[in-house]
C-alpha cells in the first residue's frame, strides 16, 4: 500500500479548491488558508499530506494559541460548533474533493483530526485509482517530468528506473529502514522525531513526527536502531550546499551508497563516483 496519501480540499461556503500547487509543504502541494491569532493576521499552508502536521505561516503562533482559519477568497471560516475531544478548543472543517469532510483542532499544538467520507467505497475507490494502492508504484502527479535519453554507456549500466523502490538500509549496521512502506529515519532539531520519506526513486513526499519548517537544515540523521549519525563532513549537496546524509540501497547483489540532503524541501540525491561507473538513477535531479 502506498502510504502517503494526499488530500485534497475546498471551502464549505464557496466551493473553491483551497490547494497552493506553487507553495509546497512535504514537497506536495499545500492546503492554503487564511489565519487570525490575536490581532495578527496572516497566510498558513498546511501540508496535504494526511498525518503530517507540517506547515508554513507568516504570523508567529503561541504554543496552545487558538487560530481562526478562513477562506483566503470568499473570506467565510471554516469554524463549526464541534469541539476537539482532547482539548475542547473549536474544530475547524474543510470539505473533500473525494466527497466528506476532514476537520482539525484550532488550538496551536493539538494534532487531532479526522475524516469523514460521505461514500467509504466511493473514497476507496478514488484512492486506489489515484495512488495505485494495489502495488508498490508511485503516484504519476509526482514524479519528475524530465525523460532522460538512454546513451551507448547507459547500456552497459544498471539502471534505477524513477518509481522503484529503494530497499534501505543503514549503511552501518544493515537493518532495514523501512517500516511498511515508509523510509523511516530519526532526525534532529532542536528536539528529536522520526521522519519518513517515500522509497520510491524520485517522489519526493515526507512527513514527520515533530515540525519541520519548510528549508531547514536538519542538525542530525540518525539510524533508527543503531542510533549511528548517517550525516557525512563530505562531500555537501550539490545543490543547495547542506550536509547530506548516507543510506546504502540494494542494487544488483551488493548494496550501495545513496545520498540525500538534509535540507528539507531539497531533492538532490546522488550516488559515489565509485557505483556511477555501474549505475544510473532514472531523471536524477543530478546526474
Amino acid at each position: 500500500m502506498y502510504s502517503f496519501i494526499t488530500i485534497n480540499v475546498k471551502c464549505p461556503s464557496c466551493g473553491d479548491s483551497l490547494m497552493d500547487r506553487t507553495f509546497t509543504v512535504d514537497n506536495e502541494p499545500s492546503i492554503h488558508l487564511s489565519i487570525e491569532a490575536g490581532n495578527r493576521k496572516g497566510n498558513i499552508r498546511l501540508s496535504s499530506i494526511y498525518g503530517s502536521f507540517n506547515y508554513q505561516c507568516d504570523v508567529s503562533l503561541k504554543p496552545e494559541e487558538i487560530a481562526i482559519f478562513s477562506c483566503p477568497k470568499c473570506k467565510e471560516t471554516f469554524t463549526g460548533d464541534t469541539k476537539c475531544t482532547i482539548c475542547n478548543a473549536p474544530m475547524a472543517h474543510l470539505y473533500l474533493d473525494a466527497g466528506g469532510k476532514v476537520r482539525f483542532c484550532t488550538r496551536n499544538g493539538c494534532k487531532n483530526h479526522t475524516v469523514e467520507f460521505e461514500d467509504l467505497s466511493t473514497a476507496l475507490s478514488k484512492l486506489y485509482s489515484d495512488f495505485n494502492m494495489d502495488g508498490k508504484t508511485a503516484p504519476d502527479h509526482v514524479y519528475v517530468e524530465k525523460k532522460s535519453i538512454p546513451t551507448e554507456a547507459d547500456e552497459i549500466k544498471e539502471i534505477i528506473e524513477t518509481g522503484a523502490f529503494l530497499q534501505s538500509y543503514c549503511p552501518y549496521c544493515k537493518k532495514s529502514l523501512i517500516v511498511g512502506d515508509m523510509l523511516r529515519l530519526k532526525v534532529k532539531t532542536r528536539d528529536y522525531g522520526y521522519l519518513m520519506l517515500s522509497p520510491y526513486l524520485n517522489v519526493f513526499s515526507s512527513k514527520s513526527t515533530i515540525f519541520l519548517p519548510e528549508d531547514i537544515v536538519l542538525s542530525d540523521v540518525i539510524c533508527p536502531h543503531c542510533d549511528h549519525t548517517l550525516i557525512m563532513e563530505t562531500p555537501k549537496c550539490g545543490q543547495c550546499g547542506s550536509e547530506i546524509a548516507r543510506i546504502a540501497i540494494s542494487a544488483r547483489t551488493k548494496l550501495i551508497d545513496f545520498y540525500i540532503c538534509s535540507k528539507k524541501g531539497c531533492r538532490w540525491h546522488g550516488l559515489s563516483k565509485e557505483d556511477l561507473n555501474e549505475i544510473r538513477l532514472d531523471d536524477s535531479l543530478e546526474w
